[in-house]
């Protein structure tokens, strides 16, 4: 992957045309960007779900602009070829277009990051059009939306009705018609987001929307057994809590068995300066 050209919103374009699909995970650290850089993931999502994995909280509300603003910079940092997308938190930009405006542009700024998510309802078409105006990319966010878990009460799929559906695949319109470069869907059925990918021609990102998106995204850390708990859309890939408590605990171990530090974990002191050092130690 290092070797390949950076991957951007036009070669996005162009696996939807193709009808290939895109492979895209959260990410939140320089470590874990440049690993994923080097597996051959061409798109990450600097999610606020980072409130969640990382910080602790219960829900994405608390997490501020400048935290995510340094965590998508040090991805970039870690994955300067991958398309990076960069979550806008809770109260950057719904207060009104224009400081909506002023902190996306803060964002792009400051992050390097390619695209920013919104979390977009109609009253966001205004913002979404006028940073496609100054050329910000801006992925709309439909479906689920996980700010809004005070009106919801709980995460739960939305589109299970029809008039929510249609709901949903008019709104996907209007992102389109007010410049928005991508979507992203979150826990709808099936039949909903074919509707969606079929009513637009801008890339479709599923995150628990079925096959018929463009590419999927999921919450990283659901899929590697660092969560306690896991959405039903989120794929099995493996397990790296086991060994990382294995290593933990064998460094406990070291410790308290005196195996830790050893004679080749410490650094020397030549022999002509430990002898002055006897001779004449601190006062």
């Amino acid at each position: 992957m290092a070797d390949n050209p950076k991957f951007t919103l036009a070669d996005l374009r162009g696996l939807r045309a193709a009808g290939q699909k895109l492979a895209m995970l959260t990410c939140y650290d320089f470590s874990t960007a440049r690993l994923m850089q080097r597996a051959g993931v061409r798109a990450l999502l600097v999610g606020d779900s980072a409130a969640n994995v990382i910080l602790g909280h219960p829900n994405t509300l608390p997490i501020s602009l400048q935290f995510m603003i340094d965590i998508t910079a040090a991805v970039r940092r870690g994955a300067p070829d991958c398309l990076l997308v960069a979550d806008m938190p809770f109260g950057s930009y719904q207060a009104s277009a224009g400081s909506g405006f002023r902190n996306v542009t803060r964002m792009v700024q400051l992050s390097g990051c390619d695209c920013v998510k919104i979390e977009a309802g109609a009253s966001q078409a205004r913002l979404v059009s006028r940073l496609a105006d100054a050329g910000v990319a801006v992925m709309a966010h439909l479906g689920l939306r996980p700010q809004q878990i005070g009106l919801l009460g709980r995460y739960q799929a939305r589109g299970r009705t029809a008039e929510e559906a249609r709901w949903i695949v008019d709104l996907a319109r209007r992102m389109e018609k007010a410049c928005a470069s991508a979507i992203l869907l979150e826990a709808v059925p099936p039949p909903v987001s074919a509707a969606v990918v079929e009513a637009v021609s801008i890339p479709v990102i599923g995150c628990g929307a079925g096959p018929a998106c463009d590419g999927h995204v999921f919450v990283t850390h659901d899929g590697i057994g660092l969560s306690d708990r896991k959405p039903k859309f989120a794929p099995k890939l493996g397990d790296v809590a086991t060994p990382m408590i294995n290593c933990f605990s064998e460094f406990v171990r070291m410790v308290e068995s005196g195996k830790y530090p050893a004679p080749e974990n410490c650094y020397e002191m030549p022999e002509a300066e430990k002898e002055a050092f006897r001779k004449r130690p601190p006062l």
